[in-house]
């Protein structure tokens, strides 16, 4: 990754309804939510839930898909999977061995269900 890119990842989630919406559409992974739902459950207009989708898309965080009337919005959490790569890939000098409890902790979020 990038400088530019995870400064782009940083600076979208750096405001609490982008945030928000981020992390209320990685509680709803893999299926994404309708811009409906989530506009009414955060309690934001929906045009002003459009502005933050389209800087959470820029940043490569969300991914939309138009059914019939309505925007699915999905997260993406390989991108935050990369940000932390990316922060921590130096960790310990490159002894990412000492990086363990970190990365386990961040875990339980990305497991698959078996």
């Amino acid at each position: 990754m990038e400088s530019e890119t995870a400064m782009e990842i940083l600076a979208a989630l750096a405001q609490r309804t982008r945030l928000d919406a981020f992390r209320l559409l990685v509680k709803h992974a893999p299926g994404g939510l309708p811009a409906g739902d989530v506009a009414r459950l955060l309690g934001v207009p929906h045009n002003t839930l459009s502005a933050h989708f389209s800087v959470l898309a820029r940043a490569g965080l969300v991914e939309a898909e138009r059914k019939s009337r309505s925007i699915i919005y999905r997260a993406d959490p390989g991108a935050i999977q990369r940000l932390a790569a990316f922060l921590i890939e130096d960790c310990c000098g490159g002894r990412l061995g000492d990086c363990a409890p970190p990365l386990a902790a961040s875990a339980p979020c990305c497991a698959t269900e078996t």
